[in-house]
């Protein structure tokens, strides 16, 4: 019986915080109609949809640190997240199918790039949503710490708003030392 997981990444292009990872196994009961890119759709039908996931799927999250990121570089902090997620799920799929065009180096499974994955494979739907609601929950707790940096709307991405907090306000913990701005900060 053929174990199809689909994986997929968020946070890359963040400034700050973590990159995470979602590995799904969709049950066979599950609408896979309703599963669509996180970034097509809004808030609220991305919470119910991460709950209908979570309740009907076998799914795990995988994490690297901003540490690890500025130690790794973001390419491999993806690459390495994916991994985290992959190894996590509690049954070994025969198949990953992962939203890009690179794939983790991992022995024993059979992983296939598939570009705009998250538009076309509802597994992989199901990780970018799964790994949005994931990461966007942990960045609005971290943003209640840190005001004014506006990460309830920005999520730690590059916006003019950020920025000029950055600019103002100055560097956080949870800020990535290797990525512009900060990189050319004392």
């Amino acid at each position: 019986m053929k174990i199809i997981a689909g994986v997929d990444e968020v946070g890359r292009g963040s400034l700050i915080g973590p990159v995470y990872a979602a590995a799904v196994i969709l049950n066979k009961s599950i609408d896979i109609k309703v599963l669509k890119d996180s970034k097509s759709i809004n808030k609220k039908k991305r919470e119910f949809l991460f709950n209908y996931i979570k309740k009907n799927s076998i799914w795990a999250i995988g994490k690297v640190s901003k540490n690890e990121i500025d130690k790794l570089n973001i390419l491999q902090a993806t690459l390495l997240a994916m991994k985290r997620a992959i190894k996590k799920l509690k049954k070994k799929p025969t198949q990953i199918l992962i939203d890009g065009n690179k794939i983790p180096k991992m022995d024993n499974y059979k992983i296939k790039a598939v570009i705009k994955g998250d538009q076309k494979i509802p597994s992989i739907s199901a990780a970018s949503i799964i790994a949005k609601v994931s990461r966007d929950r942990m960045i609005n707790n971290l943003g209640k710490k840190f005001k004014g940096y506006y990460w309830s709307e920005n999520y730690g991405y590059g916006t003019k708003k950020h920025l000029k907090a950055i600019k103002h306000l100055g560097i956080t913990t949870h800020h990535r030392k290797t990525f512009s701005p900060m990189k050319n900060m004392k």
